[in-house]
């Protein structure tokens, strides 16, 4: 049988294991810069690198990079900047959706403890031909986080930014927080024997939907199904996140057409698990979800706003 292969987006988690067991002891309040480049009045970029500086460097002691880095980046890519234009508007939207997020329903200092200590923008995707997939980001050692194909950014699009750029940064950091406290392993047992680390991209949203999963790379282990059901149900509306629970509560259907026979009740499994992401947040970071949630889809609404009021 002839068949099309289409490329899957992917968010693809590098851990270092030892930040992990020993994060507890680092100080995050110490400076990350040894000898910090001084800002050049005459770059043309100076107004940018000092915005950068007074809103993420200082801050949050976090480095944000838009001018690609061949050593902070993966040579089996092909690999192209982000546009000056594109990047400001990145940073923008970044502060806007995630870190002005937290200051407000958390605390002004949960970022600051917690977030990453490295922001690195790619401008182009990074495609595994080999995989038929299409890397959206990654995260290593709960620190640094590359996000790619920033030069297609379409502000005009929430749908496409959530999907390839803001889901991608709630599911790294709900990586980092799960890296400190980790979550209850009953989570695991709701969709025991279903999870495929090697075939999930062969998967349609309507087949993983019916086995309890809010995507295909969901399905693909607990750790990310875990933390793809709460960047999920931050960044969806709730038109879209009742879709995936329709299609849930119905058998699924594979990439060949053929109906599914499984014995899961997806729709429930999906919200056993959101309960569970929502008690842990709550218990272990003092987060209320459902706030944050609000705040996230309350501000989308104005990204426009944003855009022109700071003449990106």
């Amino acid at each position: 049988m002839k068949m099309k292969r289409f490329f899957i987006n992917i968010l693809l988690i590098g851990f270092v294991l030892s930040f992990s067991t020993s994060c507890s002891d680092d100080d995050f309040t110490k400076s990350i810069y040894v000898d910090p480049d001084p800002l050049d009045p005459t770059s043309i970029t100076y107004e940018f690198d000092l915005w950068l500086n007074d809103n993420y460097r200082t801050p949050y002691n976090l480095d944000f990079c838009y001018k690609l880095k061949d050593i902070e980046s993966d040579f089996d890519y092909n690999l192209t900047p982000t546009s000056l234009k594109q990047s400001k508007r990145m940073a923008y939207l970044i502060k806007y959706l995630w870190f002005d997020v937290y200051n407000k329903v958390v605390s002004e200092n949960f970022l600051k403890e917690h977030g990453p200590r490295f922001i690195h923008l790619i401008g182009s995707p990074a495609y595994n031909p080999s995989h038929g997939t299409v890397l959206l980001g990654t995260a290593e050692g709960g620190i640094k986080i590359s996000l790619y194909q920033c030069n297609d950014l379409d502000i005009e699009n929430i749908d496409f930014m959530n999907e390839y750029y803001f889901q991608t940064m709630h599911h790294e950091f709900a990586h980092i927080l799960h890296q400190k406290k980790t979550y209850p392993k009953e989570y695991d047992s709701f969709s025991k024997g279903y999870y495929n680390p090697t075939a999930w991209q062969d998967r349609t949203m309507s087949e993983a939907a019916s086995l309890g999963f809010v995507s295909p790379y969901g399905s693909s282990q607990p750790r990310e199904d875990f933390v793809e059901v709460i960047a999920t149900y931050i960044v969806k509306s709730d038109e879209q996140w009742n879709y995936i629970l329709d299609l849930a509560s119905k058998p699924g259907i594979n990439m060949n057409g053929v109906t599914i026979d499984d014995p899961l009740d997806g729709q429930a499994i999906i919200q056993s698990k959101l309960n569970i992401a929502k008690q842990w947040l709550s218990d272990s970071w003092g987060v209320d979800l459902e706030a944050l949630r609000a705040e996230v889809q309350e501000r989308q609404k104005h990204i426009g706003e944003l855009i022109t009021e700071n003449g990106l």
